[in-house]
Formats: structure tokens, C-alpha cells, sequence
């Protein structure tokens, strides 16, 4: 029976950001409910908690030092297969929507704001570094979430273009309509999309998702979170004057969510998708003193981690395993009916039959972050 995979990735999620892991505060219906109907891991983390580098775990099964991009904005290797190339080498259409940040920027530079500062950013990625991804609508990375830019699939570097939306509305728009023309295809497919809130640029968010959360008493929420400094400290006045739009902003990528969700269903193809959402790593956002990811703490480490396939998956909440952002790329080739495929290369773990509720047996990871000194 045919098959298909939409893996949907978010940007610096924190997993006790999500409404299902326990924050009675967070709106989010779309994803609570694909929980409800798969698997929601409790015990997931990211391999390293920068945006490429945990990217690049996630789309090859290696750690960024063998891969090659310790750090953002340096290109991955060329010489790994990833996930994408092996389902596409085996007869799956492959598409990628969203953030990519997998390649180094170059001069002249692409003329984006984020490429005229000390450090330039943004690149566009090549076909043939696309790495099997066929279908593209991308972009390296950019942070104006309410104006973004794209390339796609047959664009040159110099012909990116903006959109005056919210980016994860347009590129669910895009998602949708990927599915739609999918549909009347005998060949299967695997989706990415990569929205990029709720990276920072949180207040780029449309007002009917600030609405939701104008009321909210910050004060309460910081009142049980003693790694959250005080008011009047610069950290302190961070998260007091970020945690509301960071909200709006998961609240709008769930309403998305649950737009392609609602478009597998009405075109017969949600009992065999499997639906992956996850985000690359979480944020402090003042916790701790920090601002940032790249660092140990929970906030930053521990992600959201849904996995749904009705035909397949009994619903459950697992807080026994241990899973890693990159243990997908074997487990979900192996989902695909590919295990064959893994290469020996692989450094994660291949988790399909936990996932498939079929093993029962222990799995110790020796999970592991290497810090690179990025002003070496």
C-alpha cells in the first residue's frame, strides 16, 4: 500500500512550549490532537541545539563533526547521502518547503539584510545540493517571518522572491497544494516543511495570534520558574518581554499544522502518512541567564517529538525511550520500508520497531555534543 511521509520541522520549539506536554496556557488544538491520534515522546532531545548543525544530524544520521558543519553557516559535506536522496534513489518524490540553512554563504553575497552585517547568513542552495529534494520552495535562513523570501525549484541565485505573508501560512499554502497535485500520482512522496518561527524575530507574528495571549499574566508564569531571573535583571525582562509573542507564534504554526493535516485527511491520505513534528532545538529566552540555545539546559535540549501513522501506530504517550532529533533519518527510512538503505555511515539509532510498538528492548544511547570554539 502506498505510503507517505510529511516531516514537519519548526525552529527553536521548546517542548514545554506545546499544549499536549503539559502547558495549560498554550493554544494548540491541531497539535494536542495528532498526539492524541500517535506516539508523543517525552524524552526527545536535539543532537546539538544550533539551527544547522542539528539540521544537518537530523538529514544525514551523522554528528556535525563528521559531517562537516560545526557551526552555521558552514556548508554540509558532499560527501554523505541524505534522507532525501535515499528515498528519492528508491522511487519517493521529494519536496522541501521552508528553512533549509545547510549551505555557506559566498561572495558577492545574496543581497538580503542579513548578508550586510560582520556575518553573512543567507545562501541559496543549488540543485545539485538539494541532496533529492526534486520539489523546492526554500531558502538559507531569514528572520523577517511577515515579508520572507524564496527560491523555487528552477530559480537562479539572483531570482529569490517575497511574499507579504506570514511565512508558515505561505508555506503551508505551498504544502497544500504539493499534496493536492501529489495526489493523482501513483508515486509515493515525503514532504518537508520547515517553518522557521518561533525563531527569534518573535514579535513577526500576524495580531490574531498575539490576541490570543494579550491577558496572559507573565508574572504567574515565572512565579514557579525559579531559573527565570528577576523582573527589572536584563534576562528578566527577556522572557517577560518575549514569552507572549513566542506563544503567538507556536499558536500560528499550529493553525498551519492543522491546514495540511485537514488537506491529508480530505484527499483520503492521512491513515498511511506518517506525520513527524519536531523542532531543531529549543531556547532559554532569559532562563538561566540566557538568551539563546546553544547551550546545555533543558530549555534548549528538550524538543517536541509527535509521531503519527494511523494504519500503523497505536496511540500512545512513550516516556520510557530516549530519542534524538537525528535518530529519524534510519528509523524513518526504515518506516518507509527502506532499512536496507541505512548506511554503515550512520551514527543514530534506528528506533522503527519501538515506533511501530513491536520491541520492547532496552536502548542506550550514547548521546554526545561536541563545542566548537566558533571564533577560532
Amino acid at each position: 500500500m502506498r505510503k507517505q511521509l510529511i516531516f514537519l520541522m519548526t525552529d527553536t520549539t521548546r517542548k514545554d512550549m506545546v499544549g499536549c506536554y503539559g502547558n495549560p496556557k498554550m493554544k494548540t488544538p491541531n497539535l494536542d490532537r495528532l498526539a492524541e491520534e500517535g506516539i508523543r515522546y517525552e524524552n526527545a532531545y536535539t543532537c546539538q541545539p544550533v539551527c544547522g548543525p542539528a539540521r544537518s544530524a537530523i538529514f544525514t544520521g551523522t554528528f556535525p563533526h563528521t559531517n562537516g558543519m560545526v557551526t552555521n553557516s558552514i556548508a554540509m559535506g558532499d560527501n554523505v547521502k541524505t534522507v532525501g536522496q535515499r528515498l528519492s534513489d528508491n522511487g519517493i518524490a521529494c519536496g522541501y518547503i521552508g528553512k533549509w540553512h545547510l549551505d555557506s554563504p559566498y561572495k558577492p553575497y545574496v543581497d538580503t539584510y542579513n548578508n550586510r552585517g560582520k556575518v553573512a547568513w543567507n545562501e541559496w542552495c543549488p540543485p545539485e545540493r538539494r541532496h533529492g529534494f526534486e520539489y523546492w520552495t526554500a531558502y538559507g535562513t531569514y528572520d523577517y517571518h511577515l515579508k520572507p523570501m524564496y527560491w523555487d525549484t528552477t530559480a537562479p541565485r539572483d531570482s529569490f522572491y517575497y511574499v507579504n505573508q506570514w511565512g508558515p501560512a505561505y508555506e503551508a499554502d505551498k504544502a497544500i497544494e504539493y499534496i493536492q497535485t501529489q495526489k493523482g500520482n501513483k508515486q509515493p512522496f515525503a514532504l518537508v516543511v520547515s517553518m522557521n518561527p518561533p525563531h527569534t524575530g518573535y514579535e513577526l507574528v500576524p495580531d490574531k495570534y498575539k490576541a490570543i495571549y494579550k491577558d496572559i499574566d507573565v508574572e504567574a508564569l515565572c512565579a514557579h520558574r525559579p531559573d527565570i531571573p528577576a523582573k527589572g535583571t536584563e534576562m528578566g525582562n527577556y522572557f517577560r518581554n518575549n514569552i507572549r509573542n513566542y506563544y503567538a507564534c507556536i499558536t500560528g504554526v499550529d493553525e498551519q499544522v492543522g491546514r495540511i493535516i485537514e488537506t491529508l485527511k480530505s484527499n483520503g491520505l492521512f491513515e498511511n502518512t506518517i506525520i513527524v513534528f519536531t523542532s531543531d532545538h529549543g531556547i532559554c529566552m532569559g532562563a538561566h541567564n540566557n538568551a539563546g540555545k546553544d547551550i546545555f539546559y533543558e530549555e534548549a535540549m528538550r524538543i517536541p517529538m509527535i509521531i503519527s501513522w494511523p494504519a500503523k501506530i497505536k496511540p500512545r504517550k512513550d516516556d520510557h525511550l530516549m530519542i534524538a532529533f537525528a535518530d529519524l533519518y534510519p528509523s524513518l527510512l526504515s518506516l518507509m520500508g527502506f532499512r536496507k538503505e541505512i548506511p554503515e555511515t550512520v551514527q543514530t539509532f534506528d528506533l522503527s520497531r519501538h515506533i511501530l510498538g513491536k520491541s520492547k528492548k532496552e536502548v542506550v544511547q550514547p548521546y554526545y555534543y561536541v563545542q566548537f570554539d566558533n571564533h577560532a
